[in-house]
């Protein structure tokens, strides 16, 4: 059977929407959570993406955007009181940087309007840390996580929204935690990067795995139980931009968990597409073929 089509169970993704704005004008539709809802749709998932945007003409684009894609928009909450979010993305040595600014609207995720949305219990829960830096969304993704079987925390460090404390006691209890080499140095002590997993197991209290990329050099996939998988990135031959490879990978490794996949088989394929987002301008495309390219060898 194929593997992502064999995914009935629906994963909650909540999160930031917001718009990349790059240097030369472009404005490409992004934020971490939806890239990752966006790719698992397009791979053949069911996601429900939610989160907010403002009363205006991006956040407009926005839902017309998740139609297109046969995104299910109810979870999409409007707030009169912030502007759809935007980042400001630098290019700088082939690495992006980011512009983040305060109180937008996926700030101002309402815990009372998920109530009609989501009516059963998930099977796992997908979310960052951006979207986590204040009140009231901190409150309506602990809403989510009493409602789900398993969660997933994507860490994403962006200055100046985060502490380490802060980022620790939000990844406690997790069953999967993905996060980068810098990250993990920063999050967790020890004498070397084996170390500092082992350590984050039992610091947090992390119940199945720890996923950690290292950009062009690959990846690796921790299990509680002391398994070890790793593989280096397939070589991107026609690079655009890196903006969206790790959340690339994170879909991946979720239709990977919700399928499941081995996760040498996992990896595998969490690798090969994000070396393949590398190849877009932004993190995501509106073509199905790209994603059907993806899909194909994926028979289990």
């Amino acid at each position: 059977m194929a593997g992502a089509a064999a995914v009935a169970q629906r994963p909650l993704i909540f999160g930031e929407v917001l718009f990349d704005s790059f240097v030369d004008g472009g404005n490409i539709l992004g934020g971490a959570p939806f890239n990752v809802a966006w790719n698992l749709r397009m791979l053949g998932a069911d996601p429900l993406f939610v989160g907010a945007v403002g009363s205006d003409e991006l956040g407009q684009q926005v839902r017309t955007a998740m139609v297109a894609a046969g995104l299910d928009t109810r979870g999409l909450q409007v707030t009169q009181e912030a502007p759809t979010g935007r980042v400001q993305v630098k290019l700088e040595s082939g690495e992006p940087s980011y512009d983040i600014l305060a109180d937008q609207a996926y700030d101002r995720v309402q815990a009372e309007a998920l109530q009609a949305v989501v009516s059963e219990r998930a099977p796992l829960l997908y979310h960052g840390s951006l979207a986590l830096r204040s009140e009231p969304s901190r409150s309506a993704c602990d809403w989510l996580a009493g409602r789900s079987q398993r969660r997933f925390v994507d860490v994403n460090l962006r200055r100046p929204w985060y502490q380490a404390g802060t980022v620790r006691d939000l990844i406690r209890g997790a069953d999967y935690v993905k996060l980068n080499l810098d990250e993990l140095r920063e999050l967790a002590a020890g004498s070397d990067d084996e170390s500092r997993v082992a350590g984050l197991f039992e610091q947090v209290g992390i119940r199945e795995a720890v996923i950690l990329t290292s950009g062009a050099a690959g990846a690796g996939i921790h299990t509680r139980d002391g398994g070890r998988v790793a593989a280096p990135a397939p070589e991107v031959t026609d690079l655009r931009d890196p903006v969206g490879a790790g959340d690339a990978f994170a879909s991946v490794v979720i239709l990977g968990i919700l399928s499941g996949w081995a996760w040498d088989m996992t990896l595998e394929r969490a690798l090969d597409f994000a070396a393949r987002v590398c190849t877009l301008q932004g993190a995501t495309s509106a073509d199905a073929d790209f994603y059907a390219a993806a899909r194909a060898g994926w028979e289990v």
